[in-house]
């Protein structure tokens, strides 16, 4: 296992576990301590994790962890996630997809479905879908942000205004007890919000890692959405209060 390997796999038992310990990960690993020690000193500098006593946690929830980092983490659950979210898109469709490592997923499964209008505020799903010839794809402009190619700001929000779309399918950093849709940026957050209010119905996806991260800016609340994709039951009180919201809830 080479040191990129070793990295996703410390950050996919970092958004599992919350912390990790430096000996338990050498022997899961197969690897001495030191280099494990090593390893968690760079992913400590780069932002990507913590430094604590014995091992490393995620940050604690005021800044996201980077855009490489968050593509490879939980990887085969958001192609599980996006091939079930494709079920719930028909041909003939408009859609939104927003920023968002699942989102991008959810565009690479895409290409069988025809005749597709795809609005979007992320570089990385207009050339994902560049080359499928059956999908008419429109980029909402806005600020770049080049870390992960999203648009963000006024300017993405006042393009968005213009559409109104029969689908939406959003992602978030984090989701919480209450089920409330939470995220860093409140750039991002007001698009996201904007996107919502212009489509028919929202499809919000993600992996059960986001029930236990944070994140302090709210984009709205699983009650104002009629889907959520997911690889895992959230707890029974989340579950019960979709059920009355009337959130439909598809386990990947």
């Amino acid at each position: 296992m080479n040191e990129a390997e070793r990295h996703t796999a410390i950050l996919e038992e970092a958004r599992k576990t919350k912390i990790v310990n430096a000996t338990r990960l050498s022997m899961s690993l197969g690897v001495a301590v030191q280099t494990i020690r090593r390893d968690l000193r760079k992913l400590s500098a780069s932002g990507q994790l913590e430094r604590v006593h014995g091992g490393a946690a995620l940050p604690s929830g005021v800044a996201n962890i980077g855009y490489d980092a968050r593509r490879s983490l939980n990887r085969d659950l958001k192609r599980r996630i996006a091939l079930k979210t494709t079920t719930l898109i028909p041909d003939n469709a408009s859609l939104f997809l927003n920023i968002g490592t699942t989102t991008e997923a959810v565009a690479s499964r895409l290409s069988n479905h025809q005749n597709l209008m795809v609005v979007t505020n992320n570089l990385n799903v207009a050339n994902i879908l560049a080359p499928h010839k059956s999908c008419e794809v429109v980029v909402a402009g806005g600020r770049l942000r080049r870390a992960d190619g999203g648009l963000t700001g006024d300017l993405a929000a006042l393009a968005i205004q213009r559409f109104k779309v029969d689908i939406a399918v959003i992602g978030a950093s984090a989701i919480d007890p209450e089920g409330d849709l939470l995220d860093f940026d409140p750039e991002e957050v007001r698009v996201s919000q904007q996107i919502i209010t212009a489509a028919r119905q929202t499809i919000v996806v993600g992996d059960s890692g986001k029930f236990t991260r944070k994140a302090p800016v709210r984009i709205a609340s699983l009650s104002e959405v009629e889907h959520f994709v997911t690889d895992g039951m959230p707890s029974e009180r989340l579950a019960m209060r979709c059920q009355d919201w009337g959130t439909q809830l598809h386990l990947a």
